[in-house]
């Protein structure tokens, strides 16, 4: 019995030393792991690992406090300072707990991005197209080419078009998968032109690009655009065709035809001086002016700008209220808003298609194209 007694207390001296060590081990571990994340937790989560870990390595905050306008240290300091007197092992404890919930929240996120997606449509390998909560999603889905549109592209977006204004979604929305809305069209379309096809390539080019503005011209539903990160060229000009633009506060607005020797499509010539002016329509499709978000929505171009933190929860949670509205008097509105103008479009997108098959044709333009591929090889 003796022999027992004093057992008990060394075994439960060695246990504690042992969990000390594994808890040390796991906060290390932690640490590494964080670096791992590949979405930002978020300012507020930060502030909460950052107090947690000075806790843990230094004990309770010992700190001067920062000035009032020294915003950053002093978020920082007032996390650490809320912290009070929680014990180094309880915070490295809870800094532990903390980043494991984020990266299993992450695994989560991940495992069902992998995972196909409910009501996804097939036979598309350049977009993913869902009909869910009677909302069509089009989705750009180049984005190690930052979404550029190239010509499978082009026939899979007017297909995906085609289906949704035949089913029975209420609206479609277009955007983009990855950091890019859409970088516009791939010059890749031009490079693997040989010289002696140059005539056929910008004949087809032209007679395509018209089919596919046609497409968005002639869309029965409301189409609404959501630009979640920099957009180009045509991605931008096919936003006077869409009925409702919401854009990230992080999304940019560039049409540099003039570099490229080239000339505006998408009914731009028509649309965007009608929406924003001729003088700032002026700007970007002749001298390739870049907006951010907020001129373009000041412009006229964006309905609305979100914080993109929160940019996909709010407009989501809008574009399912528009899709719960009655379908049929969703479209006809679309089309009496429209149809005053509907013949006049088709007449300018035809009108333009042919300027650029000529500007392609040209040395000005190829000039300018071998010219943005030389640069780019130097980079």
């Amino acid at each position: 019995r003796r022999t027992q007694a004093v057992c008990i207390p060394a075994i439960h001296l060695h246990m504690t030393a042992a969990t000390m060590q594994v808890s040390q081990k796991d906060f290390e571990k932690a640490q590494e792991q964080l670096k791992l994340l590949k979405k930002d937790p978020g300012n507020e989560t930060k502030l909460k690992l950052y107090a947690l870990f000075k806790q843990a390595t230094e004990g309770p905050c010992n700190a001067p406090k920062p000035g009032m306008l020294d915003f950053v240290k002093k978020a920082k300091w007032d996390a650490w300072n809320s912290l009070g007197n929680l014990s180094q092992d309880n915070a490295r404890q809870k800094y532990t707990e903390l980043v494991s919930s984020l990266v299993s929240a992450e695994s989560t996120s991940q495992k069902k991005d992998a995972s196909p997606e409910e009501g996804r449509h097939e036979g598309y390998e350049t977009l993913i197209v869902t009909t869910k909560n009677n909302i069509t999603t089009i989705k750009f889905n180049r984005p190690d080419r930052k979404n550029a549109i190239n010509h499978q592209m082009y026939r899979e977006i007017m297909k995906a078009l085609e289906e949704a204004g035949k089913n029975d979604s209420t609206i479609a929305v277009i955007t983009g998968n990855g950091d890019y809305y859409s970088s516009g069209n791939d010059l890749k379309n031009f490079a693997d032109t040989q010289p002696g096809e140059m005539e056929k390539m910008a004949k087809d080019g032209a007679v395509l690009l018209r089919d596919f503005v046609g497409h968005f011209i002639d869309f029965p539903k409301p189409l609404i655009a959501v630009v979640n990160g920099p957009a180009i060229g045509i991605s931008v000009t096919l936003l006077g065709l869409c009925d409702i633009v919401y854009a990230s506060d992080r999304a940019t607005f560039h049409t540099p035809f003039s570099q490229l020797g080239q000339s505006p499509e998408g009914c731009s010539s028509y649309l965007f001086p009608k929406i924003m002016g001729l003088a700032k329509a002026s700007e970007m499709l002749l001298f390739s002016k870049k907006l951010t978000a907020a001129e373009a929505c000041a412009q006229g171009l964006v309905t609305e700008v979100f914080p993109d933190n929160s940019f996909q929860k709010e407009v989501w949670a809008r574009l399912e209220a528009f899709a719960s509205l009655p379908k049929n008097s969703l479209a006809v509105s679309k089309q009496l808003l429209r149809s005053v103008e509907k013949e006049k479009l088709h007449a300018i997108n035809s009108k333009e298609c042919e300027v650029l098959r000529e500007r392609w044709l040209s040395d000005e333009c190829i000039n300018a194209i071998v010219s943005f591929f030389q640069k780019k090889s130097k980079l």
